[in-house]
């Protein structure tokens, strides 16, 4: 899926009642999370089988709401941290629908200047 310029990614972490469609992921981005569901910005909910997804995203003339399902074995490594909602990179986004997780546990460190291995 291709973002539009500028917008903010938001991931609704832990599990989503993935019954909900765009009313009720509309009022939870209000209510819960405290943002503007109509702002430039893509919501990302997924359920508890973690097979599944839903973006919730404002196009200025309605909502647009997309829905994934992945094959029988594959699950997306959605974020289960007690935060309600966290914004996430562009990056991180491919990252997420490649099945990886957001979160590297280990980044490369810098080496000091003129120090051979």
């Amino acid at each position: 899926m291709i973002l539009p310029d500028g917008a903010k990614i938001y991931v609704a972490c832990g599990y989503t009642d993935m019954r909900k469609q765009i009313d009720g992921l509309a009022q939870m981005v209000e209510q819960n999370f405290h943002l503007d569901p109509f702002s430039n910005a893509f919501f990302l909910f997924c359920g508890r089988r973690r097979d599944r997804l839903k973006a919730l995203y404002w196009e200025g003339d309605g909502f647009l709401l997309l829905y994934k399902r992945l094959d029988s074995k594959s699950v997306y490594q959605w974020p289960r941290s007690p935060k309600d909602v966290r914004e996430i990179t562009a990056q991180q986004y491919r990252w997420l629908m490649e099945g990886l997780k957001i979160d590297p546990k280990q980044t490369i460190g810098n080496c000091p200047a003129g120090r051979i291995l």
